[in-house]
């Protein structure tokens, strides 16, 4: 699936998620409390522990829908196998 580094990233940024929720890949991340302001500062947080810069493509709403998107959206700018 993904990393822990990841899901505590994206955790940080999901107020209505519980410590103790698992998190799915289809989970709709706008339903779990991310907001614009959530959804830049998770961009800057994963383009920092990632060493990546997330592309003109990459900044979507549908790349931010999910946490399998998000995924594999990084996957593909680390040029990591997801």
């Amino acid at each position: 699936m993904w990393d822990d580094n990841f899901e505590e990233l994206l955790r940080r940024h999901l107020p209505f998620l519980g410590p103790d929720e698992a998190l799915g890949a289809d989970a709709q991340l706008k339903d779990l409390g991310l907001d614009s302001l959530g959804t830049v500062e998770l961009l800057a947080a994963l383009e920092s522990a990632y060493d990546v810069r997330f592309v003109d493509d990459a900044l979507s709403v549908e790349t931010f829908a999910t946490p399998g998107t998000l995924w594999k959206t990084l996957g593909t700018l680390t040029g990591s196998v997801v």
